[in-house]
């Protein structure tokens, strides 16, 4: 396969018994094979990459140290090498879990730990094409000479990258046959070993958890249902059987005024049957609002446009009092809705980046649109007696890329009452904001509480106003899972700024799910399934053994973990700004081929400054290869 492709002597490699050996290193996408000679007659090891971190490790010594390492100090050795060996050439002894190089000179170590990070994302990028299951060489295609020209040309255009055609695309390349296989290995394992316990999460297989994000193109299908409750109050009341009355109880004994409920086990019966990350994803069944707002032109009506969109987040709601669950530390879930209108498509993903406190991260994007959406949400409860509050603290921040705009945004909190006595009853209350400090264009709105003695109309209330700087717009009031009004302050005319009636319901977007069977481990369906299915079969023994099995799980992984920090998958925190990132975005589906070709184009300068630092050195890029891959890639994306 050709590909990107680093090999020379290193310098040294430090054994087990801590003496050090000279040996020939190869590296390629995702590996680093390791021979005793230049050639392929003496393999001595493969190292899977994708297992490892890589560190600079300070040295007493002349020349330049790194180490590569499983983080979970697991073994980072393939078991066969690239022509089906299982033993390799006699050397000293090496280390399972590490393995430290020593470089001649500092220029040298640098530009092999440089090579080693393009060879991780190169591979993660090819991991997309490895289900298309076609195969051919580009290097024998006639249109591979053009190819090689355009990416030789220094700048590339716009025009030139639309120029890859589609018969280029058409083209593949070759499995290399020592990585594919021991990846194939890797997932057999873990899928064995999931499926000879049903799916579930278990101390011994799934908790165990690398780093690294498996970048694939993702089969999504439409979701098969969807449930939406109805408007008013009467789907916000909870009837509690005399048998769950005695649960209520039970744990109420256990609380006391001003509790955090965010450690206290609550009874199945209350659970919305999917995951608070799946709950997150009910603002964006109409994100093209949000694709209107970019088109906007002035700040009032792009302002207008967004509240319009935040409103329509709201009105899906379980029928009674329900709580989704209380994700699991490293739960992720991934959904995405098609817009007709525009061809493109919002991709929503979200992870539970920390326990104690329960912190949710969420990265939304449409690029093609023009927006994308970051934030975290650390859920908070409250117990006051008769009543509870579940508290969202956290903001989203909203960006239209065009127009460089970001809009903060704050959530209201949900409480709950009647608990000791009267009707237990859901409400939204508390005062957020939509603030843009661009545009200096704000919204202030109050989502107010059922006053003891109020009527139905008195049920889900909102006012707020919308200003530009102190000017005051226009003011809002209404229902928000119903309508609301819009009504200019300078001229009276009043308008419906949202309805979600039947006919805005027929409008929404398509929710776009990955089946379970192709889920990971620790995506929210796969991993609370059996919760799930007996809460939907009205079985609450079952459904509460099952849901002690994935607690108890992770307070064993947590025990084990002892006082090593977790490190989320796909957010990373920023010190300085106190939020949670999404460290991925560059890699979020894209539909059309241009979006990809401008990021091949980025991808190419760097690896054209990454080539003119090893002028002077022994090792070399194949960077034709390395382009064919992500060409490729661009094709299965299609």
């Amino acid at each position: 396969m050709k590909s990107l492709k680093c090999d020379s002597w290193m310098h040294q490699i430090r054994g087990s018994l801590k003496s050090w050996t000279k040996l020939w290193c190869i590296l390629k996408p995702g590996i680093l094979l390791i021979y005793k000679t230049p050639g392929s007659d003496h393999w001595v090891g493969t190292i899977l990459l994708n297992a490892c971190k890589l560190i600079e490790r300070p040295s007493k010594k002349d020349g330049f140290c790194f180490k590569l390492y499983h983080p979970l100090e697991k073994s980072i050795w393939a078991m066969k090498g690239p022509k089906g060996e299982s033993v390799g050439s006699i050397t000293q002894p090496l280390p399972s879990n590490y393995l430290i190089f020593r470089a001649a000179s500092e220029s040298d170590g640098r530009c092999w730990m440089d090579a080693l990070e393009l060879a991780l994302s190169c591979f993660s990028l090819s991991k997309m094409t490895a289900k298309s299951g076609r195969d051919g060489d580009l290097s024998s295609s006639s249109e591979s000479s053009h190819i090689l020209q355009l990416l030789q040309s220094s700048p590339l255009t716009d025009q030139d990258l639309l120029q890859l055609n589609d018969s280029m695309l058409e083209n593949h390349m070759e499995n290399d046959a020592n990585s594919d296989k021991s990846e194939r290995e890797a997932h057999e394992d873990s899928d064995n070993a999931a499926n000879e316990n049903g799916g579930r999460l278990t101390e011994e297989s799934d908790m165990d958890q690398s780093d690294d994000v498996c970048l694939q193109a993702t089969a999504f299908v439409e979701e098969a249902h969807e449930e939406i409750g109805e408007v008013g109050e009467a789907s916000q009341v909870e009837t509690v059987s005399e048998e769950n009355k005695g649960l209520i109880w039970t744990l109420l004994k256990q609380l006391r005024p001003g509790m955090d409920l965010s450690k206290v086990v609550l009874p199945t019966f209350i659970l919305e049957p999917r995951s608070f990350l799946d709950k997150l994803s009910d603002y964006y069944y109409h994100a093209d609002l949000l694709s209107q707002a970019v088109m906007e032109e002035s700040p009032y009506c792009r302002m207008k446009q967004v509240l319009r969109w935040y409103l329509s987040g709201f009105y899906k709601k379980p029928k009674g009092l329900k709580k989704p669950y209380n994700p699991i530390l490293g739960e992720m879930f991934r959904c995405c809705w098609l817009h007709p209108q525009t061809d493109s498509c919002t991709f929503y993903i979200a992870e539970q980046v920390s326990h104690h406190p329960p912190v949710s991260a969420f990265y939304i994007s449409n690029r093609k649109d023009g927006f994308c959406i970051s934030g975290s949400i650390l859920a908070k409860s409250k117990f006051y007696g008769n009543s509870l509050s579940a508290i969202l603290d956290g903001k989203a921040r909203l960006l239209f890329l065009t127009r460089d705009e970001e809009y903060i945004i704050s959530m209201p909190y949900a409480h709950c009452k009647g608990i000791l006595y009267g009707t237990m009853t859901l409400e939204l209350g508390g005062k957020i904001t939509i603030e843009c400090e661009k545009t200096q264009c704000y919204t202030e709105l109050e989502f107010k509480l059922k006053p003891f003695l109020g009527s139905s109309c008195n049920v889900n209330q909102i006012s707020g106003k919308i200003r530009i700087g102190e000017d005051i717009l226009a003011t809002v009031d209404g229902h928000w899972d119903s309508t609301v009004h819009l009504t200019e302050k300078r001229t009276g005319q009043q308008e419906v700024l949202w309805n979600p009636g039947p006919d805005i319901r027929r409008q929404r977007l398509k929710r776009q799910v990955v089946q379970i069977d192709q889920q990971e481990a620790f995506e929210s369906e796969r991993l609370w399934q059996h919760v799930t299915r007996a809460i939907k079969d009205k079985d609450q023994m079952r459904a509460t053994q099952e849901k002690f099995v994935l607690e108890e799980a992770q307070r064993q992984e947590a025990r084990e973990r002892a006082e090593r920090p977790w490190n989320p998958r796909l957010f990373s925190f920023n010190t300085d700004t106190n939020e949670w990132h999404y460290k991925y975005p560059e890699y979020v589906h894209n539909s059309t081929l241009r979006l990809l070709l401008i990021i091949i184009h980025k991808l190419y300068r760097k690896i054209m400054c990454f080539k003119a630092k090893l002028t002077n050195s022994i090792i070399f890029i194949d960077v034709y290869g390395f382009f064919i891959i992500i060409i490729i890639i661009g094709n299965t994306l299609q």
